[in-house]
């Protein structure tokens, strides 16, 4: 039986979500192991002058606990 353990990270990119998304998990897995999936719980952009300036996610990382 496999034990996992879900984690929150909030991410930005000024190119996109996909960026920031690609950004987070290969930051977590600096320090965290076994990375078996990431859910996409929100996106948002923040804007300044009528341009998107950038992309932001809030990700849920599921691992494997040793």
């Amino acid at each position: 039986m496999a034990v996992l353990k879900v984690i929150e990270i909030l991410s930005n990119s000024e190119t996109s979500w996909e960026d920031a998304t690609k950004k987070a998990v290969k930051h977590a897995s600096k320090s965290v192991k076994n990375i078996r999936s990431v859910y996409v719980k929100e996106q948002s952009a923040s804007v300044k002058n009528g341009e998107v300036m950038d992309f932001r996610v809030n990700l849920k990382i599921t691992f494997e606990v040793d």
